[in-house]
């Protein structure tokens, strides 16, 4: 029979079998995990350095097109300034001789009815 020392120590290399048992499944499991995790890894710096080119590709675009409407913006804004010049122009223009024709036809107004009424103060003496 085995002594209390012997079946004791009997337990304990039973413990660590079962120990290194469960170790062994833990790791293997561990193993293939690291192993989806490097293959999944892999795939996706497959599918994202394209994805990347392509972002810069459209950023570069964008980018360009971007210069494109500054330089349409700077005509616009050029062209507004001229048109805002020529209105100050053309009103300037316009404006004065029309200004001068609403004075003289007022002018001609006031004389005609100022020749109106002296007419009629001319008429209603020789009627006396």
């Amino acid at each position: 029979m085995l002594s209390a020392g012997e079946v004791a120590g009997l337990i304990v290399a039973m413990a660590w079998a079962i120990l290194v048992c469960f170790l062994a499944v833990v790791l293997v499991r561990l193993a293939r995990l690291l192993t989806e995790t490097t293959k999944m890894v892999s795939e996706l710096s497959e599918r994202v350095v394209p994805l990347l080119e392509d972002v810069t590709a459209t950023v570069g675009e964008a980018n360009r097109q971007l210069v494109a409407v500054e330089a349409i913006a700077m005509d616009v804004k050029q062209v507004s300034g001229h048109v805002a010049k020529v209105s100050g122009v053309t009103q300037t223009l316009v404006t004065g001789p029309l200004i001068k024709l609403a004075a003289l036809s007022h002018g001609i107004r006031q004389a005609l009815r100022v020749r109106g009424r002296s007419n009629l103060r001319m008429l209603e003496r020789r009627r006396r």
